[in-house]
């Protein structure tokens, strides 16, 4: 893995929605990423956790210019591309994709699995016949583990787990450099769901793609990621190696989170602490002052309520809390 340049960027990123400047009255303004920053390398595949609501997923369709940031900047190979427009914004798309979560409501059921696939290459005139078009989808078919026959078929014809490859094909036909993966597996049966992974993997080996995946199944992000990013009310609490995280968490909010991974050894569970975040998570439009998970955790001081820790080097690891502070 090539670290000494990103292939994506963010810097104090912050997506709000909401107006504050109604008409009638002053609206309530929801701070859904509230300032993140991280990297992520070419051929690396960084998982973010977290509860619903945390900012995952807006955090993933703000990268792909779904959803447009309120301030700081989203940097592709070193160059920002939140106001990018026309002839770089065409490239942009090419290079950045995204895989969607639900399988059912992604794929135009009016239109063949063929059309589904090529309509990018016709959209970006990738190739210069149709033909050449139509052998590049039987390719990608086969790739994603479906029969070229399978071109002329309708989306309702296939399974849940048969669309999200039909889904992963489309997002594969501009050859991209850098996919978010928002929950993709999360609609799908247990049993499919580990070959949708091993798909991802065998293609990130062959073509070297960069993932940005999103899940709520932490045993799967764990087994997929090379690292992990934690999430909490729009905010990154805990980065580092996927490994390390897991077995080491040191942000109190993370250490909830893994303690809440079922085990499937009776024994082993019954000896193992569950720890129980009390009170309920607070709403975005009035996150709590200083750090966010304070009013949650059991660990928090008076500091905390004052000010916000910064996301900061402990260890070898990102951390968000004054547990580590040396003062």
């Amino acid at each position: 893995m090539d670290k000494t340049c990103p292939i994506l960027e963010l810097q104090d990123l912050k997506v709000y929605f909401g107006d504050s400047k109604g008409f009638f009255k002053k609206k309530d303004v929801v701070k859904a990423v509230d300032g993140i920053s991280l990297k992520i390398y070419p051929g690396e595949t960084f998982g973010l956790v977290g509860e619903s609501g945390c900012g995952k997923s807006t955090t993933g369709r703000a990268i792909v210019k779904i959803n447009t940031p309120t301030e700081g900047k989203i940097l592709i190979n070193g160059k920002d591309i939140t106001k990018i427009k026309g002839a770089d914004l065409k490239q942009f798309k090419c290079d950045v994709q995204m895989i969607f979560q639900d399988p059912y409501a992604s794929l135009n059921p009016r239109m063949t699995v063929g059309e589904i696939i090529r309509e990018p290459m016709d959209i970006h005139k990738i190739y210069d016949t149709v033909e050449e078009r139509e052998a590049r989808v039987r390719e990608l078919l086969e790739l994603v583990g479906l029969k070229p026959d399978h071109i002329r078929r309708y989306p309702h014809e296939f399974s849940g787990g048969q669309r999200q490859r039909i889904g992963i094909a489309r997002t594969l036909a501009l050859n991209p450099k850098f996919i978010v993966c928002d929950e993709p597996i999360s609609a799908l049966d247990v049993s499919i769901q580990a070959q949708v992974i091993n798909l991802l993997e065998e293609i990130q080996d062959e073509m070297g793609i960069s993932y940005l995946f999103i899940a709520h199944d932490l045993s799967m992000v764990k087994h997929i990621s090379d690292r992990i990013g934690v999430m909490y009310l729009g905010n990154l609490v805990e980065v580092g190696d996927g490994d390390d995280v897991y077995e080491n968490p040191m942000h109190p909010y993370t250490q909830a989170l893994l303690s809440a991974i079922p085990i499937p050894d009776p024994k082993v569970a019954r000896e193992k602490q569950r720890i129980v975040l009390q009170g309920e998570l607070p709403s975005p439009i009035n996150p709590p002052s200083g750090c966010v998970f304070r009013t949650r955790c059991p660990k928090a001081t008076e500091r905390c309520a004052q000010d916000k820790p910064e996301l900061r080097e402990i260890n070898g690891r990102l951390v968000a809390c004054h547990l580590y502070d040396k003062d």
